[in-house]
């Protein structure tokens, strides 16, 4: 009895475990064709009329996949002008976090120029499903101006 216990545990565990790798950073789209952004974007000062396609990430300054994802979206808008970031400090916009109910960090929210929410990904956004989303909303790589 007490084996099986143990196996049923093991079993439940791996399940969980590989149900949350699968869901960690994937891109959810928002039903109905995009939802019209809450006010919260406009008290972070988020203008997404500025942009194609508008990314707000909210991170920690300990969070190592925040750093990697802000990392990766600093070289997508050098290359895809019609993108903008802009970065959120969680511990400093708590209100903000349960508001839009934040979870954990990196959560990113992709936002269309009428403000209209597209998306959204918890935890590091995989980086060539990251770039095909950016592209489809911004159009494809433009050559480094640099």
């Amino acid at each position: 009895m007490g084996a099986a216990v143990v196996v049923a545990a093991l079993v439940l565990t791996g399940v969980a475990a590989w149900w949350l790798r699968t869901r960690n950073g994937a891109v959810r789209p928002e039903g109905g064709g995009g939802v019209p952004a809450s006010g919260v974007f406009d008290r972070l000062g988020v203008r997404p009329a500025d942009a194609d396609l508008t990314v707000v990430q909210f991170s920690t300054a300990f969070c190592a996949p925040c750093r990697a994802t802000k990392a990766r979206l600093q070289q997508l808008q050098v290359t895809r002008p019609g993108l903008a970031v802009v970065h959120v400090d969680a511990e400093s916009h708590l209100d903000e976090v349960r508001e839009l109910d934040v979870r954990r960090t990196p959560t990113l929210f992709y936002l269309d120029r009428d403000g209209r929410l597209i998306g959204r990904s918890s935890g590091a956004p995989r980086p060539d499903e990251l770039t095909s989303l950016v592209d489809a909303q911004v159009g494809g790589r433009v050559d480094d101006p640099r």
